[in-house]
């Protein structure tokens, strides 16, 4: 089942069951799909929809920190809820050691040997990620592995 129809799904039965963090952050979600799926004139697939739970994600962990130099912990609380129902959707996230491999191997493939190569190797890695591992996270490891 692709990550949509679980979205549709999830946000049906929170309505049923009137849970209203759940409900409220797969409504966000579901209309950041829809509005990529107008601007860009076609369905999105399941990698797209991903990358947009997991920016979602992120957005959220912004807010976590924002509100704790706030020092409003009631903020914190419920983005900290929010991510909890978002991680749901997301595949398992990688270990450093699993993503260390999988960036030395595009590295290899590509034959990589410094800095300038690193914009080639995070083409080929990001859809190899399929959302187990952030943008950051891999061009972090990237940086590490070319230096």
């Amino acid at each position: 089942m692709n990550t949509k129809k679980q979205l549709e799904d999830a946000l049906k039965d929170a309505i049923r069951s009137s849970d209203e963090v759940r409900k409220r952050t797969i409504r966000l979600t579901l209309s950041d799909i829809k509005l990529a799926e107008v601007d860009k004139k076609r369905q999105l697939s399941d990698a797209e929809i991903l990358a947009i739970v997991q920016k979602g994600v992120k957005e959220r962990q912004d807010v976590i920190e924002e509100s704790r130099r706030a020092e409003r912990p009631d903020l914190v609380a419920n983005a900290e809820a929010e991510i909890a129902v978002l991680e749901g959707f997301l595949p398992d996230q990688l270990t450093d050691q699993e993503l260390e491999l999988i960036v030395q191997e595009v590295i290899d493939e590509l034959g990589a040997k410094s800095m300038q190569d690193m914009g080639s190797v995070m083409k080929v890695l990001i859809p190899r990620l399929e959302g187990r591992a952030t943008g950051q996270q891999a061009s972090q490891m990237a940086r590490k592995l070319l230096q």
